[in-house]
């Protein structure tokens, strides 16, 4: 996930220093980012809880591979969160500033 933050970022600096991007074009960009990283975030959680399932079903699952597929959701969870709780800090302090 960290890895496609980094290529989009660094895609869209090239794109924006070549062509003058309309602000509703680059909104539409932002939004299908956030829900694509969303998706990736619940694909992972779905994926963990069905591994999860079959290691207590008895069958025959790795229990290395649950561990990790956990881990994972987990860590993506808490990525997620850390960037939802900075983007409301930014709104936030941005709302205070005077003009």
């Amino acid at each position: 996930m960290i890895q496609g933050i980094d290529r989009s970022l660094f895609a869209g600096t090239v794109d924006a220093a070549s062509q003058t991007a309309k602000p509703a074009d680059v909104q539409k960009e932002f939004s299908a980012f956030l829900k694509d990283a969303l998706n990736k975030v619940n694909e992972q959680q779905i994926q963990a809880d069905q591994l999860t399932e079959k290691l207590v079903k008895g069958e025959n699952v790795d229990l290395h591979q649950v561990m990790i597929a956990a881990q994972k959701a987990s860590i993506s969870l808490q990525l997620t969160l850390e960037v939802r709780n900075k983007v409301i800090e930014t709104y936030q302090e941005m709302m205070r500033m005077q003009i």
